[in-house]
């Protein structure tokens, strides 16, 4: 496992929303989590990224007391998922990929009954029915039977219902899956809100942007295994530096536009075949503007300059050693409305 900044330091429990040490799962033959250690600070974003089959629906399942561990510990704000799963229960809440409401009632109806089975009274399960509505843009269906809704629209009431009690850590399995981007991004927007008002997110995905838009840091899962742990920007890191990306206006300059290059910025280049696009590492930004001083001197016009960082992508296949696409961890289909995956 690689790891990037090291663990945790032990702390007090009320800084830790998550701890979990070695959690194992086997199904039959399949050993579907294989030691997964987790570190999640309270009032973040965490985020667990990993293709199809990696193991993050089920190290869920354990944290939220739906799955018994094999073997290892995992404890939520300090409380102990085996030992005391009742205190943990009250401390979370759950969504997953498909919305766990009734199909013949209204949405309104759906969230006045998750409120009232909370402990709501009668007036106040409505006020709160409404305001989540609201909140997920979905007043204007509120009476509609859910039969009715679009799977956007599921997930959203889905997520709405969860957030009734608004507990201290919220697990989100998968929350985008199938949606299309403008539901997405609204559906970014909440998560983030939740945290701004004092919720700690552990949110899984296969959606590579998903976790570098939302994710205060990142677990990598591979089958099973946590492969490396960090914000996005040192995953990246740690498998190299950005790259500097020049296209030279007049294609004659390539060669003593390379020389400059490798001078200024004292690192190797390379010239794509056609011999307008120069492409170096950017060890130091600072030297870019040199750069850019010389090839005025020399007469040499761009025309483009671009920083290109690595991608979680590019993590994945470096740290892994196979492509995402054979788990099928992927970007966003900006056009699949429908399409879902359960892990």
């Amino acid at each position: 496992m690689e790891h990037i900044h090291g663990g945790a330091a032990a702390q007090s429990s009320g800084d830790w929303a998550v701890v979990a040490r070695g959690l194992v799962k086997t199904f039959g033959d399949n050993r579907a989590v294989d030691g997964v250690n987790l570190n999640v600070r309270a009032g973040t974003v965490y985020g667990v990224l990993g293709p199809n089959g990696a193991g993050k629906t089920t190290t869920i399942r354990m944290l939220a007391t739906l799955l018994r561990p094999d073997a290892g510990s995992a404890k939520i704000f300090g409380y102990d998922v085996i030992k005391e799963p009742q205190i943990v229960r009250q401390l979370i809440g759950v969504t997953g990929q498909y919305a766990s409401v009734d199909e013949s009632l209204s949405a309104t109806e759906n969230l006045v009954i998750f409120s009232r089975l909370l402990g709501l009274g009668r007036a106040e399960a409505r006020h709160k029915a409404a305001e989540l509505l609201e909140e997920f843009g979905l007043t204007d269906a509120a009476k509609r039977p859910l039969k009715n809704f679009s799977g956007g629209m599921r997930r959203r009431l889905d997520l709405a219902a969860s957030l009734i009690a608004q507990p201290p850590l919220i697990f989100l399995d998968e929350p985008t899956t199938g949606l299309d981007p403008r539901t997405r991004n609204q559906m970014w927007d909440t998560i983030r809100r939740l945290v701004q008002t004092g919720s700690t997110v552990l949110l899984t995905t296969q959606y590579l942007n998903e976790a570098d838009e939302l994710a205060d840091r990142i677990a990598v899962i591979d089958r099973g295994r946590v492969v490396a742990e960090g914000t996005a920007d040192e995953l990246k890191a740690s498998v190299g530096s950005a790259s500097l990306q020049l296209r030279i206006q007049n294609q004659q300059d390539a060669g003593i536009a390379r020389q400059i290059v490798e001078r200024v910025l004292e690192v190797r280049s390379t010239v794509s075949p056609e011999g307008g696009q120069i492409t170096a590492p950017m060890v130091d930004a600072d030297r870019v503007a040199d750069l850019l001083t010389a090839f005025r001197e020399k007469g040499i016009r761009l025309d483009e300059l671009s920083v290109q960082k690595p991608t979680l992508d590019e993590v994945f296949l470096t740290i892994t050693g196979h492509d995402t696409k054979e788990n099928t961890l992927k970007v966003p289909d900006e056009t699949d409305e429908a399409g879902k995956v359960k892990i």
